[in-house]
């Protein structure tokens, strides 16, 4: 199992050189970003864009990887995105993974004056984004006419220094989004069954994550896929349960989801203030674990 961490864009560049390079001296895997326009609870406070949040992050780090949790179609467009994706892999010498997700009916969609979409029309517009940014970041020049997004001519050279294209990390739950996984996925990430965020307990939390997995695995054997060669990444803060409130609790959640099917479990830096506040001792201790989680 890995472990990673999740830095929000909400620091001025001196402070976000801090953390990410912290989180690379203490041995995280990977150091992901949220990309939003803005989120919940920090919209009126600073955020940055994640894109070029994360080429500051690749200079001044070198070798953790780096990615963006999620990156959905309710702002960015497959051309414009392929080319960025295709500079930042450059930046970071091929550090760099893409998650993807269909995004929601919140700030991000509102935005930019968009008609709201329903759930369905939203898994149209994400199997649409997936499809075309898999093609544009594989060929050089890429033409397609879609429902929602057009790509006429679209160059994309020299193309990703890993190949044939950098990772997809999807985040889905529902039969379509997983469908996609299985086609185009490297990695699948999940924060959890929601049914259970609420009035959960750690026992059903895990008993939802392992049906996830299963759904997972199901689509991928319909795609004729080894199902062992999709990573799953778990995002803690959303579960009805508390890993982090010791180190050893973390061990037993990291234990638990490991034998679920989890090969990645990804927490948030600390955040004083924020639902993501955390004691920088505990953190540092959790960090302390990913030789021996690596085992698992």
């Amino acid at each position: 199992m890995r472990l990673s961490t999740v830095i929000l864009p909400v620091h001025a560049r001196a402070a976000a050189v801090t953390q990410w390079q912290r989180a690379e001296a203490l041995g995280f895997h990977t150091a992901y970003t949220y990309d939003h326009l803005s989120w919940r609870t920090f919209r009126d406070g600073p955020w940055y864009d994640a894109l070029l949040t994360l080429a500051q992050a690749a200079a001044v780090t070198s070798d953790i990887r780096l990615g963006t949790l999620v990156t959905t179609p309710n702002f960015r467009h497959p051309v414009t995105l392929a080319k960025d994706l295709m500079t930042l892999d450059d930046i970071s010498g091929g550090r760099i993974t893409v998650g993807l997700g269909a995004g929601t009916d919140g700030f991000d969609a509102a935005v930019l004056g968009e008609e709201a979409l329903t759930p369905r029309r939203r898994a149209d517009r994400f199997a649409e984004l997936v499809t075309h940014l898999d093609l544009l970041l594989r060929e050089g020049d890429v033409s397609v006419a879609g429902e929602f997004f057009t790509a006429f001519e679209a160059r994309t050279i020299p193309g990703c220094v890993q190949t044939p294209r950098i990772p997809f990390a999807v985040a889905a739950t529902g039969r379509r989004g997983l469908a996609l996984t299985a086609r185009f996925g490297q990695a699948w990430v999940t924060t959890g069954d929601p049914a259970t965020f609420e009035e959960g307990t750690p026992q059903s939390s895990r008993a939802g994550i392992a049906g996830q997995i299963a759904r997972l695995e199901a689509a991928c054997e319909a795609e004729n896929r080894d199902p062992a060669s999709v990573d799953r990444i778990l995002l803690t803060g959303f579960l009805p349960e508390e890993p982090l409130a010791s180190a050893t609790a973390f061990e037993e959640f990291a234990h638990a989801h490991a034998a679920l099917g989890i090969t990645e479990i990804v927490v948030h830096a600390p955040l004083p203030g924020t639902q993501f506040d955390l004691d920088e001792g505990i953190y540092q201790k959790i960090a302390a674990l990913a030789p021996s989680l690596a085992t698992l």
